[in-house]
């Protein structure tokens, strides 16, 4: 049975509760900025191909998959 994507937020953490809906996103995005911190382009761009490939690997389902893609590219 193939998961449909999800774009709506989804963010969240197991036995811990937050205030607002968007505050583990935010926890996130403030995760992955300090991971980039010191880092050159190039290592950072090495850092963003490791994460999608574990995240991708996480995933597994290749309809999901190839969905996020769809979903990522520009539309112009």
């Amino acid at each position: 049975m193939s998961t449909a994507l999800k774009t709506e937020p989804n963010f969240h953490e197991a036995g811990r509760r937050f205030f607002r809906d968007f505050s583990p996103g935010d926890e996130f995005y403030e995760q992955l900025i300090d991971a980039h911190n010191g880092l050159s382009d190039e290592q950072s761009e090495a850092l963003n191909a490791r994460l999608i490939l574990l995240l991708a690997n996480h995933i597994g389902d290749l309809r999901v998959l190839r969905e996020a893609l769809q979903a990522a590219r520009p539309t112009d």
